[in-house]
């Protein structure tokens, strides 16, 4: 009976680790013009990213986070800019957002892409398998 207890609790430990070791994608939908909210979303992608290098991370900007895209405006733009180059880790603004604003392409931080629209953008990564997560401070 001491054989299946010891094997049990080790069984589930090596299960948990394996877990955890698996690729995820996630997709980050932003939409705040919050600064803190710019910041926690990086931080939490550096987390992921730094602690799961074969997943995959997209941010989606859109409405009134479009600053933080910005060259002129980010208060994020040296930890976006750490990711230049990671194909990992991808951030999108979406087109319409830019044209509403009025703001031309080339006024994005260096590897920012667009995407036409940035709610369906993340609705076809959920429908793809990719988890949501929502970025709000309070």
């Amino acid at each position: 009976m001491k054989k299946i207890t010891l094997f049990c609790p080790l069984f589930v430990l090596s299960l948990g680790l394996w877990a955890q070791s698996l690729p995820v994608k996630v997709v980050f939908d932003v939409t705040s013009k919050d600064e803190a909210t710019h910041q926690a979303t990086l931080r939490h992608v550096n987390m992921m990213a730094t602690n799961y290098p074969d997943s995959e991370f997209e941010v989606v900007v859109y409405a009134g986070a479009y600053p933080m895209v910005l060259k002129a405006s980010s208060a994020v733009a040296q930890e976006i800019q750490q990711f230049e180059g990671n194909e990992r880790v991808t951030f999108v603004v979406c087109e319409a957002t830019l044209k509403r604003h009025q703001i031309n392409p080339s006024q994005l931080l260096a590897g920012v892409k667009t995407v036409p629209d940035g709610i369906l953008e993340i609705v076809t990564k959920q429908g793809e398998g990719w988890g949501y997560i929502k970025e709000a401070h309070h």
